[in-house]
C-alpha cells in the first residue's frame, strides 16, 4: 500500500478535522465531543483505507502528548484511562466502515449504516475497557457503564452520523476530484 503526497495531506487535514471535534467537548464521565463526527466525515470524505489512517495518526498524535484530545488533553494515560477504548474504539469504528465500504461500495445508504456499525463498534470496544478500567466510584458493572457512558449519547450520536452523512453527500462531489486523482496513484 504506497502513499503518496495527496495521500499524506488527505490524512493530515482529516486528523486535524478529527482534532478540532474533540476541542468542542461538553465535560461529562465520558466527554461528549464530536470526534465519532469527525471519523465519520473523514471516512465519508476520503475513503475508509485514508480515513482509518487519519484516525490512527489522531490517535498516535495524542499518544506522544501533543493535546488532541477534548479538553486539550494528550498523553498515553488518557488511551490507557478508563474512557481510552472510546478513543481507540474511534480507529475500530473506521475499520469497520472502511470494512463496509470494500464489500459494498461507497453509496450514501452503505455509509450511513456503516457509520451506524462503526458507532456500535465503539461503544461495545469502550464500553467492556470502561467496565474492565473498574473507574471506583461509578459502580462499573455493564449496567452502569451503559447508562453512564452509552446511553446519554445515542441521540447526539445518530444526530452526528446524519450531520456527517448530509456533509459527505453535499461535499464529496468538491472533493471528489482530488480524492480520485490520489486513488489513480495508488493504481499505478
Amino acid at each position: 500500500m504506497r502513499m503518496t503526497a495527496k495521500d499524506l495531506v488527505l490524512i493530515a487535514q482529516s486528523a486535524a478535522m478529527i482534532t478540532v471535534c474533540s476541542w468542542m467537548s461538553i465535560p461529562a464521565a465520558v466527554p461528549f465531543t464530536m470526534q465519532t463526527f469527525g471519523v465519520f466525515l473523514a471516512v465519508g470524505l476520503i475513503g475508509g483505507r485514508r480515513g482509518t489512517a487519519a484516525t490512527a495518526v489522531y490517535l498516535l498524535l495524542g499518544a506522544v502528548g501533543l493535546p488532541v484530545f477534548s479538553g486539550f488533553a494528550g498523553g498515553i494515560e488518557h488511551l490507557m484511562g478508563p474512557t481510552g477504548g472510546y478513543l481507540i474504539g474511534f480507529l475500530f469504528a473506521a475499520l469497520v466502515m472502511w470494512l463496509m465500504e470494500r464489500f459494498f461500495g461507497r453509496g450514501m445508504s452503505v455509509l450511513v449504516m456503516s457509520m451506524a456499525a462503526g458507532l456500535v463498534v465503539c461503544y461495545a470496544f469502550g464500553t467492556a475497557w470502561f467496565v474492565i478500567s473498574g473507574v471506583k466510584g461509578s459502580g462499573a458493572g455493564l449496567a452502569a457503564a451503559l447508562s453512564l457512558c452509552v446511553l446519554p449519547y445515542i441521540i447526539p450520536d445518530v444526530i452526528k452520523i446524519a450531520l456527517a452523512a448530509q456533509l459527505t453527500r453535499r461535499l464529496r462531489p468538491l472533493t471528489a476530484a482530488y480524492v480520485r486523482t490520489a486513488d489513480r496513484n495508488e493504481e499505478l
